[in-house]
């Protein structure tokens, strides 16, 4: 199996390979983007600095995978990721905090686990910062979940 670019035992086979990953990414950052816009809306008035942070990095994201997408020679995606159906249909602000969390949770681990079969020097270094972002994302939000109460009714 070769990378990207060089061989490695757990290689991304191919472009498409790498191509798949990254517009995967970018449907799970599009669903975050917009969950957590809306998740901001509903928040308490304390809270919502943090989380249009975070929604203001999961469409930096989307920005930053999209060109490295086109970069490549792929077609970016224009789907949104199921995970917005989920976060949103979770109730209760903080049950909505914890769904976030995994969902980062799990974006960061995708990353992890990929990371070493991608040669692409300018690829890497943007996704070990997206990985980086996440992690203190999820930090923050765990910060605020036991006290995050949203409005009633915007749950």
């Amino acid at each position: 199996m070769t990378t990207y670019g060089r061989k490695h035992d757990r290689a991304v086979e191919s472009r498409e390979a790498l191509l798949d990953l990254l517009n995967l990414l970018l449907e799970c950052e599009r669903a975050g983007a917009r969950g957590v816009g809306e998740l901001s809306r509903s928040a308490n008035p304390e809270h919502r600095p943090l989380l249009s942070a975070v929604a203001r990095d999961e469409a930096r994201y989307c920005a930053m995978l999209t060109g490295h997408i086109r970069r490549l020679g792929g077609r970016a995606t224009r789907r949104t990721g199921a995970f917005y159906g989920k976060l949103m249909g979770t109730d209760g602000f903080a049950a909505r905090i914890g769904l976030l969390d995994r969902g980062q949770g799990w974006v960061v681990r995708k990353l992890e686990d990929s990371l070493p079969r991608i040669d692409d020097a300018a690829l890497r270094a943007d996704l070990r910062e997206m990985i980086e972002v996440h992690q203190r994302n999820i930090a923050s939000c765990n910060a605020i979940a036991p006290d995050a109460g949203g409005k009633k009714g915007g749950d």
